[in-house]
């Protein structure tokens, strides 16, 4: 027999103001303090620090994403073609990973990953803002960092016919881009 699902109030772990908690959502920021905070499960509600960038337009919600500084070190074999050079000269040095902290289609999230490691935003710091609802826990940023290192080698213009690599993340942290 289970036990029936329980419903739980949420109150700030600053303020003890409560939280107006949508389903999927997993981090706020209290509309009575200001202080940030992350649901976790092994953890319960837990502060978070929250930053957010310069450029974001007056009125406008913001896109939160998880960024991470990320190392990369690969292996790959090919059938033919051989881009190893150019994929050695690519992840020699630290990248800055990013990845949606909300709501998208995977290959969506994926593909602005891509987009935003090639080119990443310059991250000055702002005023805080509004901004869309965060449903990507912290932890979930490896295995998705991980797709945008498979999505590049992918299109590398050899054959590939095998892949190792090892991606090492620094802790993740919440920023809000326009």
């Amino acid at each position: 027999m289970t036990s029936p699902v329980q419903l739980l109030p949420m109150f700030c772990v600053h303020c003890q103001a409560p939280i107006p908690a949508q389903p999927e959502e997993v981090a706020w920021v209290c509309q009575q303090c200001g202080q940030a905070q992350l649901l976790s499960d092994e953890k319960g509600l837990q502060p978070l620090e929250v930053r957010f960038a310069a450029d974001i337009p007056q009125g406008a919600k913001g896109k939160p994403f998880w960024v991470a500084e990320g190392s990369v070190s690969l292996q790959r074999q090919t059938y033919r073609g051989d881009q190893t050079r150019e994929m050695e000269t690519f992840w020699q040095r630290s990248h800055r990973f990013f990845v949606p902290a909300y709501t998208m289609p995977f290959d969506q999230s994926v593909e602005l990953g891509v987009r935003l490691l090639r080119q990443p935003p310059t991250l000055q710091p702002g005023s805080p803002s509004s901004f869309l609802p965060v449903t990507v826990l912290p932890e979930d940023m490896q295995s998705l960092a991980e797709f945008i290192v498979l999505s590049i080698e992918a299109e590398r213009k050899d054959d590939l016919r095998e892949l190792r690599f090892k991606l090492d993340l620094q802790p993740a942290e919440l920023w809000v881009l326009p």
